[in-house]
């Protein structure tokens, strides 16, 4: 029997810019079982990218997290989420402007919510960035998969845009 079979995963729904961007440097964090892009926080049943790109929807490009927390904790997660784009610009990331580029957490349950503020505070108190975290933490409601051929997109087209890489920042977090 593989080991793997009785691992309980969890979910995590991530925005922060274009989705697939976040996507790429996500699959190579230890401990992230799957991922799939797709729209989440608006209003708009069954969302599209046509309609979501228009930034009139209310969603964000956001990002399904699958991941084992035994080997990756939801706080060390949200460590290298805001590792990867820059929390403090509201509807902004890069060249990519709109709310639909927001950085939102949409936590599930009161203790994701918990965590997220934590490690807002912490990532404020860092001095790390010039200006306050504006990451929303908000609840969780629907997600709508992107169109498949958003899903790994970067993998897919190896030379395609993205204003997304890891940061070096020191902020003292557990694992």
């Amino acid at each position: 029997m593989n080991t793997t079979d009785h691992i309980q995963s969890q979910t995590a729904y991530l925005a922060g810019g274009c989705f697939w961007g976040m996507e790429e440097l996500v699959r190579e964090i230890p401990g992230v079982l799957a991922t799939e892009v797709g729209y989440t926080g608006g209003d708009t049943p069954d969302a599209r990218y046509e309609q979501v790109k228009t930034g009139n929807t209310g969603h964000a490009e956001s990002l399904k997290i699958v991941f084992n927390p035994q080997q990756l904790s939801y706080r060390h997660l949200l460590f290298e989420f805001f590792r990867m784009h820059n929390p403090t610009t509201r509807n902004r990331q890069g060249n990519d402007i709109g709310t639909q580029y927001r950085s939102a957490i949409f936590y599930l349950g009161e203790e994701q919510r918990h965590t997220a503020e934590e490690v807002i505070k912490t990532m404020d108190a860092s001095g790390d960035w010039p200006a306050k975290v504006v990451t929303e933490v908000v609840p969780f409601r629907e997600f709508f998969r992107a169109e498949e051929y958003h899903q790994k997109y970067l993998v897919k087209n190896r030379g395609g845009y993205t204003c997304h890489y890891v940061r070096r920042l020191d902020l003292g977090e557990e694992k």
